[in-house]
């Protein structure tokens, strides 16, 4: 999966255009590397967003095109 559409998806950041502008400016990186939009992610992948001064760590537990908004924190795992 696209690792913007995951973004959106797992409810990370709240719109794929706003997780498309955060790949775009270098605020995501994938297992230590900064990523684009288009990056493919899979389960144990590590991701890294930094928000203004603060970063947010996760390490993706699962895949999926659809969830509903109860499900989609378990798709990712905070570090």
């Amino acid at each position: 999966m696209r690792l913007d559409k995951y973004l959106k998806v797992s409810r990370l950041i709240k719109r794929r255009t706003v997780a498309n502008e955060a790949c775009d400016a270098g605020r995501v990186t994938v297992n230590d590397r900064v990523a684009k939009a288009g990056t493919d992610v899979k389960p144990n992948d590590r991701i890294s967003i930094t928000f203004g001064d603060k970063t947010v760590k996760v390490r993706v537990v699962s895949v999926a095109e659809t969830v509903k908004k109860e499900e989609a924190r378990d798709m990712y795992e905070v570090i």
